[in-house]
């Protein structure tokens, strides 16, 4: 068993950038080489910005090559829980965004030629007990008779139709949720960003940076010393000092993935017969998806802890008795990859993105980044350049994580909290 990403391990090679030369001024300085980073980088690119994107890992190393590979609907939140906080006009809106997000991707993936088996399958989410089933049907009265949105019921006695498992009580289906080999996509986006004209450097953390004044930042990396008139973080769950601020207002919560052998076709036609991407509606959820090579890719947040060898092993144990539990007919299915990453959220659980001390940023996307990390690369680039309408969220408060000084101690707090209510709800 491989303790690595498969989507990574399964991507073409790209260019070493590790020893590029990190120096001079740029127009635009974008930390970290993730979805966000590429998109914005090659938009700005196109804009005729001189873009330089400092990693410190390599491209896609972090939650942008780390996740399901799912591109779905949905805010976090919740639609129902976001019309009680913020009126229907903005959920509606925001919830669109969303739709938008998935929308980016696909122009993106056309445009740029990028070879990442991207597929509208269908987002089906799945209810874990009877009473979300029903919660369920409110949502659907609410996307089909007030935004038009065509989603579909799947009563529990037609779900064989869709899953072959005995675990789940109904689902809701959403047809424009995709799926795509992410590894390929954020390393697409990153060798379309270098053709537009923009420059990636590997290996080249940001340690520290000084203010000259408005936007523009001298950046101290591990490589050299860079100047920027603009800024953009968008480092997401791995955002550390010194981008203190965003920092203390993200929760870096561990989600972890196994993948197994090979199953065949035949195999997977038993499984999900119409290849949707899958979610339940636990808190903490369990989420699955057929690969492109006809594996079953599982997912959770089967422990709220941080990503690591050790912790990645234990969750994997974790998360391959949940898998033969949804499908028992796996019992006997070998695990070929198990690693974790780590998911962004916000206190809200929603997308905050706009300025602060001079700084740009964009991050918590709280589980939904594959598309809105994308979608929002595309926006940024638009914002900072003097277009306040393209980013929704600039007006949403971003409250700190009470306690929350750096390293997440609050973690097993928190998860022991969406346990309980996993229980009673």
């Amino acid at each position: 068993m491989k303790f690595t990403s498969y989507w990574l391990d399964t991507a073409p090679a790209t260019p070493d950038r590790s020893q590029t030369e990190v120096g001079g001024k740029v127009d635009v300085a974008i930390v970290g080489a993730g979805l966000t980073g590429t998109s914005a980088a090659l938009h700005l690119a196109r804009k005729g910005a001189r873009v330089a994107v400092l990693e410190k890992e390599t491209v896609g190393w972090g939650a942008s090559g780390r996740n399901g590979g799912m591109a779905t609907p949905g805010l976090s939140l919740g639609l129902r829980d976001a019309i009680a906080r913020y009126g229907f006009p903005m959920a509606r809106d925001l919830y669109n965004s969303y739709y938008d997000a998935i929308d980016s991707i696909e122009k993106l993936v056309a445009e740029e030629g990028i070879d990442c088996d991207f597929a509208r399958t269908g987002k089906l989410t799945l209810a874990a007990k009877p009473a979300h089933y029903e919660g369920m049907k409110r949502t659907h009265e609410i996307l089909t008779e007030r935004m038009g949105v065509d989603t579909t019921l799947v009563p529990g006695g037609e779900l064989a139709a869709e899953i072959r498992s005995p675990r789940y009580h109904g689902g809701i289906l959403d047809p424009l949720g995709a799926g795509l080999h992410v590894g390929k996509f954020v390393k697409g986006l990153g060798e379309s960003a270098v053709r537009a004209g923009a420059e990636i450097h590997e290996k080249a953390g940001v340690e520290s940076l000084d203010r000259l004044g408005g936007t523009r930042y001298d950046l101290v990396t591990s490589r050299g010393r860079i100047r920027a008139d603009k800024v953009l973080v968008a480092t997401s769950g791995y955002t550390t000092r010194p981008f203190r601020w965003q920092q203390v207002r993200i929760a870096p919560v561990g989600s972890f993935i196994i993948v197994t052998e090979p199953l065949g076709k035949e195999a997977c036609d038993q499984l999900l017969p119409n290849r949707r991407v899958v979610a339940d509606s636990k808190n903490l959820l369990y989420y699955f998806r057929i690969t492109p090579d006809h594996r079953l890719l599982f997912g959770g947040r089967a422990r709220f802890a941080m990503e690591g060898p050790r912790s990645d092993a234990k969750s994997g144990r974790i998360l391959r008795e949940a898998m033969v539990e949804v499908f028992p007919q796996l019992a006997d299915a070998k695990v070929d990859y198990c690693w974790g990453g780590l998911v962004d959220m916000s206190m809200d659980r929603l997308v905050h993105a706009g300025e602060q001390d001079g700084l740009f940023y964009s991050v918590g996307y709280s589980g939904h980044g594959v598309q809105m990390a994308t979608h929002m690369g595309k926006q940024m680039a638009d914002y900072m350049d003097g277009v306040l309408e393209a980013n929704p969220w600039r007006d949403i408060p971003f409250k700190r994580i009470p306690g929350h000084v750096g390293p997440p101690w609050f973690l097993p707090f928190a998860g022991a909290y969406y346990r309980f209510q996993d229980v009673i709800r």
